[in-house]
């Protein structure tokens, strides 16, 4: 993929969210959930969904499917934490696991992600990834011990993370995700949706 396609690519997809999260905030309340792609609420969203901000009334959800190693998402993700600065308090912002088979480090950082989610350390491990995928990206060994490290700076209790990255759950745990994004149709990242209704599918 050329360096423009994939920019103009990313600048789609960003167009496309803030349109969705905009046409959510300004939409009637619909007496029932529904998602903007037709895709049901709770495939979008389930109760272990990790929420980087919540919205008090619930009525909006924004969520992206996100690959920790694609660059498109590294791309877009300042665009996130802008929306979610804009819209503190009034869109619930949800992310979920969908590494792809081609990056060799997606599913370990999504793995590493997840294991300090364990200690309460979901966004600051979130952020430290996309902070860092430079340095990790694209690399044809595996990042883990590097990750690790990561932990560590983060003050995580180590045991509990090695365990946590060895534990098959931890990783069924992203895997979930991924099948709820194929689900919804999801072949690639950054993708996003929106949904909005007068009950909260993202409590």
């Amino acid at each position: 993929m050329t360096k423009n396609l994939k920019a103009t690519i990313t600048v789609v997809l960003v167009a496309a969210g803030v349109l969705a999260v905009l046409l959510f905030i300004n939409r009637p309340i619909d007496p029932a959930p529904a998602a903007a792609t037709g895709v049901a609420a709770d495939v979008l969203v389930r109760a272990d969904s990790h929420r980087l901000s919540t919205a008090p009334d619930g009525r909006v959800t924004f969520v992206e499917f996100l690959d920790f190693e694609c660059a498109a998402c590294r791309a877009v993700h300042p665009v996130i934490e802008q929306l979610r600065a804009e819209y503190d308090g009034r869109v619930t912002f949800v992310a979920r696991y969908f590494p792809l088979p081609s990056h060799l480090n997606g599913e370990n950082a999504a793995v590493a992600v997840e294991a300090a989610a364990r200690q309460g350390q979901f966004e600051a491990m979130y952020l430290r990834m996309f902070e860092t995928q430079g340095n990790w990206g694209e690399q044809q060994v595996s990042q883990a011990p590097l990750f690790r490290e990561y932990a560590a700076d983060l003050g995580l209790d180590m045991a509990a993370y090695d365990r946590d990255v060895a534990d098959p759950a931890t990783l069924e745990r992203v895997r979930s995700d991924q099948r709820d994004g194929q689900a919804a149709g999801v072949r690639g990242t950054p993708t996003s949706s929106s949904t909005g209704s007068g009950s909260n599918p993202a409590r």
